[in-house]
């Protein structure tokens, strides 16, 4: 795991945010996906774009990581992780920039953009189509196993949701938390998308079910471009492919 040093701030409603950081260069501000963190993806793709003249910037997203995890509904509001994102590039103070995530922090880039950030370029990971709703086919299932978990219930050996639990467990997530941010998610109108000028690389596995429909999604996007790597969903942000893509469209 990652030795990064931690950096804190607060978001608009106080509650504190966490980001680390590695490498010189022009700033990347990269999103970590669903139950993840800022510092498992610094021993991903974090140090080896870094390694390629990226500062790279890893937040921690609201209810991860080390950043505040209340157990308060309020603290998460419509659209808070955008929120909280421009938050932190105003409190950098970046200019030129990029920024990118994978998975939740894909469909968090697209959120970003649809509210005005205006990256020199922009990577967003591991989506389709379905990154522009506030729900898709995957969330009643994670919100019942973490509701479940949080409310202390057991699910019976061997099931998916027992596998799944156990995966929360190892991973340290706290199952209250997220259960509350994923009711703060909404969507982005397509339209909105159809505004946005930045450069916008579009990269996920050949064997995602999301990539069916990223081709789509980059359509969307007046600059928008498709890539395609080796890998399905969880396997492809680990492929050296994934950083070759960004570090090429980013140059």
């Amino acid at each position: 795991m990652t030795d990064l040093t931690v950096h804190r701030f607060r978001g608009g409603d106080g509650v504190a945010l966490a980001w680390r950081e590695v490498g010189e260069g022009r700033p990347l501000v990269l999103l970590h996906g669903l139950m993840g963190s800022g510092a498992q993806m610094a021993d991903g793709p974090g140090r080896a774009i870094a390694e390629q003249g990226y500062r790279v910037i890893l937040p921690d997203l609201r209810g991860h990581g080390d950043s505040g995890r209340p157990h308060d509904p309020a603290r998460y509001p419509p659209d808070i992780l955008a929120d909280d994102g421009l938050a932190l590039i105003d409190h950098l103070r970046l200019d030129d920039y990029h920024l990118g995530g994978y998975s939740l922090g894909g469909k968090l880039v697209l959120r970003l953009l649809a509210r005005g950030a205006r990256p020199t370029g922009a990577v967003v990971g591991g989506q389709g189509l379905d990154a522009l709703d506030a729900e898709t086919d995957r969330t009643p299932g994670y919100r019942r196993v973490l509701t479940a978990i949080a409310d202390g219930a057991t699910f019976e050996p061997g099931s998916a949701e027992a596998m799944t639990a156990g995966w929360i467990a190892q991973a340290g997530v706290d199952a209250r938390a997220i259960a509350y941010l994923l009711d703060s998610f909404v969507a982005t109108p397509k339209d909105a998308l159809r505004q946005v000028p930045t450069p916008t690389l579009i990269v996920a596995g050949h064997g995602d079910t999301r990539s069916a429909s990223a081709g789509e999604l980059a359509g969307l996007l007046p600059n928008g471009r498709l890539v395609l790597i080796p890998g399905d969903h969880l396997g492809a942000i680990g492929a050296p492919e994934f950083v070759d893509a960004v570090v090429d469209f980013l140059g």
